[in-house]
């Protein structure tokens, strides 16, 4: 572990970790595209919940607290294969993030449109979007006992509008009837072309390592990591399982609006008086600020672990760039500031409605987005097996075998949800899914070895 020469503050606790990964995972954007898997995706979220979920967050609890250090994901690859496989994995990381946090500020616009201007046009709703991105941008220059509160918040309206979705659909289906049927027949895995939602389900998972990006700026990583990933791993399995169910009890699964559906669902179950109207809208405003939140919580991760890359030489200078006083990743945040805000730019040219955006960004970052995790459980295999006596404050229970098996299913349930995000069932190869993910690798790879041999000439 190398010295670090920038001061950290350390900020954070258990309760913050546990309401910074919630934020992180907890994703109202990723409900709609889930449910409009159908009746089976209940099954989905239970099955991948048990050989996925559960794995990933002990592989993150162990890691977490064994390697402390900040940078996250970019650091246990880096021990563990070196640090040219470890910035490909922090270029995808960050480099996703500054894809995605485009596509959940045109949801924050849709949303906002749908409230309260129903005829703002595209252009408007990305010029929102990119007055967002800058808002987080500052977020992310400001200290982290500050910015924190910004994830903070967003994950407790989180569970607060889960919650109204959730006892809203009781209070309906009393009356209504569910939309769709809940039965052993509809539960069943549906193989057709539905399978191009269900990696969006996998995508809802992910984000249990990204706290740990901040690891210099812990108060007791070795005892909060576990029990974090632990409390808020059963607060957002138990939330997403009941609030899909609520989705489905609201509108055929088919006709579920991806970036409309949230307040659909909403103004459905209590838009009936003028009180529930109202309180429809409360939450929506909330909702709206959940989607702020989740751009700032996913890119106070992400930069902190591009900066680390950069502070050693794996990326442009300009990443390493951090505030000395306050030890925030300057740099990368105004990257990805301008990053984002071209991609805005270009998808709004080619996008014929925000719903079409959306998808489209949300998916051509997935697939990068999931890369580095590849590398992170390969990692895992990896420090068990070279670096087995290092001290483990929490480790999976069982042996090395026990070990592998978790980690390798984990590898190959994301393999396929990579391939389900370029190939969609019945409707062949996505090109521009699958294009945007190879030029953004490509340029990653000459970033990085522009970055060696700048090192390289000046050491």
């Amino acid at each position: 572990m190398k010295e670090d020469p920038i001061k950290h503050i350390k900020s954070l606790n258990q309760r913050d970790m546990v309401l910074f990964t919630v934020s992180a995972i907890l994703l109202l954007d990723t409900l709609a595209a889930a449910a409009s898997v159908g009746s089976s995706s209940i099954f989905w979220w239970l099955f991948l919940g048990v050989i996925f979920f559960i794995p990933f967050a002990l592989i993150c609890a162990e890691m977490g607290c064994a390697y402390p250090e900040q940078g996250g994901i970019y650091a246990w690859i880096r021990d563990a294969f070196g640090g040219r496989w470890a910035s490909r994995a922090t270029w995808a990381y960050w480099v996703n993030t500054a894809v995605w946090i485009p596509a959940i500020y045109i949801l924050f616009a849709g949303i906002f449109k749908q409230l309260f201007f129903p005829e703002l046009t595209l252009f408007w709703q990305i010029a929102i979007a990119i007055g967002l991105t800058w808002i987080a941008v500052f977020v992310n220059i400001i200290t982290l006992d500050v910015g924190k509160w910004v994830p903070n918040i967003g994950a407790i309206v989180k569970v607060v509008v889960f919650i109204a979705i959730i006892v809203g659909a009781i209070l309906y289906t009393q009356n209504h009837g569910m939309a769709n049927k809940l039965n052993l027949q509809t539960l069943k895995p549906n193989w057709g072309s539905s399978l191009q939602y269900i990696p969006a389900i996998i995508y809802g998972m992910l984000g249990f390592e990204l706290v740990s990006s901040g690891s210099a700026e812990m108060k007791n990583p070795a005892k909060d990591v576990p029990r974090a990933i632990f409390i808020s791993g059963i607060i957002i399995i138990v939330l997403y399982t009941l609030a899909t169910i609520a989705m489905l009890a609201a509108f055929p699964a088919g006709e579920i609006n991806l970036v409309e559906g949230l307040m659909d669902t909403l103004n459905l179950f209590f838009g009936e008086t003028e009180t529930g109207r109202s309180f429809a809208l409360i939450l929506g405003i909330g909702t709206l600020y959940t989607f702020f939140s989740n751009g700032v919580t996913w890119a106070l991760g992400c930069n902190r672990s591009a900066a680390e890359a950069a502070t050693e030489g794996e990326l442009p200078a300009f990443f390493a760039i951090e505030s000395r006083s306050k030890g925030t990743p300057v740099g990368a945040a105004v990257a990805m500031g301008i990053v984002a805000t071209v991609l805005l730019i270009l998808y709004g040219l080619m996008a014929g409605d925000n719903a079409d955006l959306f998808w489209s960004l949300f998916a051509f970052s997935a697939v990068i987005f999931l890369l580095p995790y590849l590398g992170m459980f390969l990692a895992f295999v990896k420090m068990r097996i070279v670096d087995a006596d290092h001290e483990r404050p929490f480790a999976i229970p069982g042996n090395l075998f026990v070990a592998r098996v978790l980690a390798y299913i984990c590898f190959i349930v994301l393999s396929l949800s990579i391939v389900l995000f370029i190939y969609t069932p019945g409707k062949g190869i996505q090109w521009p899914v699958l294009l945007g993910a190879v030029v953004m690798i490509l340029m990653g790879e000459v970033i990085i070895q522009f970055s060696e041999n700048h090192r390289s000439s000046t050491s």
